[in-house]
């Protein structure tokens, strides 16, 4: 019988395939390797069956090492090529190669070569053996103690690894406060946790469609977000999306607030206790769920409940805070002609925030902020700001101190938002070249959230009719910020105007003077 024959390797394949754990045998005679695999030819634990290994020599088992992470037991000789050999390749196992978990059987020939005591002391090696009390039922013993033991260290690291995510995944999770951004990281964290999947959908009761509204049918659940199939699915409802045994795991999950494994998906149930609960559906599992799998999503989604409340929280005081100061703004709008000037002062100034860079932060900062650009009106006669005619002297220091009046009217807040509402409001009326009020910043020393307003809230004024004038054509205002363009206003930002002029008149048009 060749070498060939006697030492074939199994076929990747079918380790791949049935599963199977790896032994590598390292010792420099060949017999032993024979020996060896005829002895535990038809062992079996857990269903599992072993796929030998050969290297005859340490440079070879180190290489084996390098190439094979999930090796579970290495029967190891001792003297090979020198006379240390072997324990050489176990302090590069544990040190060189950092792997604590396969389980090192060193045997030897020759005893007093190494002697056990010294071994046991001086090197991180799990059994040792004579080769002469290896008997083929020995072999077996010390074979499936070492399994089960490399069995219980992968589990606990698997564990401790799912944990880790566990803890990144919520850590992500509670540092969300859009809705949005939140659905979008549970699926993210929960396929990462998973191993991966093709397509997953995220579907509540509590929005319909992408945006949240807060009127809901509690007894429908829709798509919020979803990727691969379901990318396209936003605002369907459950019924419109998934079907067959899918739905009916689905209602019961729902029904029963719990969590539904099946080979191919999984439906995870997050409670809420503010809004109805929700439910996560993943398809296209990589593989088949583990006890440990289940586990991480169980905990994931007590989490989720958690996180999920905390955002719907944040999104409730943000709309109301939203609400209070667009309503503020808009009872000024009645007050000086200007319909629905707020509404697109916050669009314009989104499309220009948006373009010029700013982090999802500062644009959410500044489209919150806006509608108190011009707060300090308030405290100026309305004979003066609705005058159509020239203003003189005095009449013109009285308009233009509604600039500091808004500022001091918000500017002790020590909230974010009220003090950029109070910079907004002081400087959005300085120029670029320094020749505006009521402090004479000029170029970037103006702050670009007031930069922004400028311009927004010039082009908005010739664009629009007010009850003291017509409104412009576009080719007249853009005339004039173009004439102005590096005096009164930022030239980045006009050409960022010029740019996105069609997204901008779109706006002009949805929330015209008339609508």
């Amino acid at each position: 019988m060749s070498d060939e024959i006697l030492f074939a390797e199994d076929n990747d394949e079918e380790i791949e395939r049935h599963g199977k754990w790896k032994v590598l045998i390292v010792d420099d005679e060949p017999e032993v390797h024979a020996v060896t695999k005829l002895a535990l030819g038809d062992f079996v634990f857990q269903d599992k069956d072993l796929h030998f290994i050969s290297a005859f020599n340490g440079e070879e088992a180190k290489q084996m090492f390098l190439d094979h992470d999930d090796i579970a037991v290495v029967l190891l000789d001792v003297v090979m090529e020198t006379d240390d050999a072997g324990l050489q390749v176990a302090d590069f196992i544990r040190n060189d190669a950092d792997n604590h978990f396969t389980r090192i059987i060193l045997r030897t020939g020759q005893p007093g070569q190494a002697p056990e005591r010294d071994v046991i002391i001086n090197y991180d090696i799990n059994d040792y053996k004579s080769k002469t009390e290896l008997t083929s039922q020995k072999l077996f013993t010390v074979v499936i103690a070492a399994l089960r033991s490399y069995r219980d260290i992968i589990v606990i690291e698997e564990n401790r690894q799912g944990l880790e995510k566990i803890i990144s995944a919520s850590t992500d999770l509670f540092s969300i406060n859009s809705l949005e951004n939140f659905i979008e990281g549970i699926v993210q964290q929960l396929a990462s946790l998973l191993g991966g999947s093709k397509d997953a959908a995220y579907l509540t009761s509590a929005v319909v469609g992408p945006k949240p509204i807060e009127q809901y049918n509690s007894s429908e659940l829709y798509v919020f977000t979803g990727k691969g199939e379901y990318e396209d699915t936003e605002g369907q409802r459950l019924e419109q999306v998934i079907r067959g045994p899918e739905l009916i795991s689905c209602q019961q999950a729902y029904a029963n607030k719990t969590l539904v494994y099946e080979d191919e998906y999984l439906v995870a149930y997050c409670d809420s206790k503010t809004k109805k609960g929700s439910l996560l559906y993943i398809s296209g599992l990589p593989r088949k769920l583990t006890d440990i799998d289940k586990n991480l999503v169980e905990i994931f989604s007590q989490n989720v409940q958690i996180a999920f409340d905390n955002v719907l929280l944040n999104k409730d005081i943000e709309d109301t805070q939203r609400e209070i100061i667009e309503r503020l703004a808009d009872a000024m709008e009645t007050s000086f002609g200007s319909q629905n000037h707020t509404k697109r002062m916050i669009k314009i100034c989104e499309i220009l925030g948006r373009s010029a860079g700013l982090s999802k932060k500062d644009l959410k900062t500044l489209c919150l902020a806006v509608p108190l650009h011009d707060i300090g009106k308030i405290n100026v006669s309305d004979n003066i700001m609705l005058n159509p005619g020239n203003l003189d002297e005095d009449d013109m220091r009285k308009a233009r101190s509604h600039a500091e009046i808004g500022y001091s009217l918000l500017k002790d807040s020590n909230r974010p938002l009220i003090k950029s509402a109070a910079l907004i409001a002081r400087d959005h009326h300085e120029y670029w070249n320094g020749k505006g009020y009521p402090r004479g910043k000029s170029g970037e020393g103006i702050h670009i959230f007031c930069r922004i307003t400028s311009l927004a809230d010039a082009f908005d004024a010739m664009r629009t009719q007010r009850s003291y004038k017509e409104a412009w054509p576009l080719e007249k205002v853009m005339e004039v910020i173009l004439a102005e363009k590096g005096q009164q206003f930022d030239p980045k930002l006009v050409d960022l105007l010029q740019e996105n002029i069609e997204e901008i008149e779109a706006v002009m048009q949805s929330f015209s003077t008339q609508s």
